[in-house]
């Protein structure tokens, strides 16, 4: 089990920890309705230093990116991020991830905890280009902090500025005094934001200066538990739940990342794919009567016949009903559509929604 460099900090500060992906990870501090609200309405902050980063170098950096990636990187400009998946051979999907335009020339790639070893080989096994290949991921630290005041919570720690930054861009400059830091605004929870990725020895340094700059805004340290809650409110995919090796980004929903306009892995199979139609396709539902619906729970149709599968699940927060994704039937997949959510012995009635989940008032 690996330890991220601010471990003690969390441990100090009461968390939870549980094993995620092969590291120790903070699941909560407070609780998770308590947390979920924070970051809706104040500022909030993710350790998320578990993820992976590769860097690959070079000037055929970018077709190698244009190979194993479902979207088309060559619209990217410098300080410009895109969200993009990679396709497997099968029809599946090897991650999904983040790719960072640092120059033409030189690319981040951010990808999941569990995938990195994965992603790494499936990656390399690819490029027959020379491309240089640095994977950071253990050097790298990485914190989110998300929600309406977070820009108010860091703007004095760097001279760039935070409210004018566009939605999926990044810069990099100084922050809390230390050079060289990534300030991105992509975000996972729906509520705003920024990740700060550094070096793992300014890790305790500019954790203090987030908290000491935001404290008369309520920052508050937030665990994994709330930031899957707040993902789910959006209808953002969860790789392992939502989307994994067996699962097509057409039949995920995630069609606007798969550009037919350049060549990739599998893109013959996709493109047919979108083409034909498909199935089964990944719906957003909620609940019409009380329950939970959970990952791995049955969706039924009216005669109890199973349809499909949960993928993510919880009672919303910020909706208090319980809301869920899973694949079910094209025939059930329209709005409004009635299904079954088979909650222990009894089948729940929910309807298909459109997403977000939540929407900002």
């Amino acid at each position: 089990m690996k330890n991220i460099a601010l471990n003690h900090i969390h441990e100090a500060l009461g968390a939870k920890m549980v094993p995620f992906a092969g590291y120790n990870m903070p699941v909560q501090y407070e609780g998770v309705n308590v947390e979920h609200e924070t970051v809706r309405k104040g500022v909030g902050v993710f350790d998320v230093s578990h993820m992976g980063e590769f860097y690959l170098k070079g000037k055929n950096a970018l077709a190698l990116i244009q190979k194993v990636t479902s979207n088309d990187a060559s619209v990217l400009f410098d300080g410009k991020v895109q969200y993009s998946c990679m396709p497997n051979t099968e029809g599946g999907i090897v991650d999904d991830l983040l790719v960072y335009r640092i120059s033409e020339e030189e690319y981040l790639l951010v990808v999941n905890a569990s995938n990195i070893e994965k992603d790494w080989n499936w990656i390399k096994k690819h490029n027959d280009m020379g491309v240089e290949m640095v994977n950071s991921s253990d050097e790298i630290s990485l914190l989110a902090v998300q929600g309406p005041k977070a820009s108010e919570a860091l703007q004095s720690l760097t001279d760039v500025n935070l409210s004018e930054m566009g939605y999926y861009t990044f810069k990099i400059d100084t922050f809390a005094g230390v050079s060289d830091v990534i300030i991105s605004a992509t975000g996972y929870t729906g509520s705003g934001g920024f990740e700060i990725y550094f070096k793992n020895e300014d890790a305790a340094h500019i954790w203090k200066a987030i908290f000491e700059a935001g404290a008369d805004l309520g920052i508050k340290p937030i665990g994994l538990a709330a930031r899957d809650t707040l993902r789910l409110e959006m209808g953002f995919c969860l790789y392992g739940n939502d989307i994994d090796d067996t699962t097509s980004p057409i039949e995920a929903g995630l069609g606007w990342i798969t550009k037919f306009t350049k060549d990739f892995i599998n893109a013959a199979q996709l493109k047919k794919q979108k083409e034909e139609g498909v199935t089964r396709k990944l719906v957003a539902f909620e609940l019409t009567e009380k329950g939970i619906p959970r990952h791995g729970y049955d969706i039924v149709d009216e005669e109890n016949t199973k349809i499909g599968v949960v993928t993510s699940g919880t009672m919303s927060p910020s909706l208090k009903k319980g809301i869920g994704m899973g694949y079910v039937p094209k025939a059930y997949s329209k709005r409004d559509s009635k299904i079954f959510i088979q909650v222990r012995k009894k089948a729940i009635p929910a309807v298909v929604v459109r997403l977000p989940f939540y929407k900002a008032s």
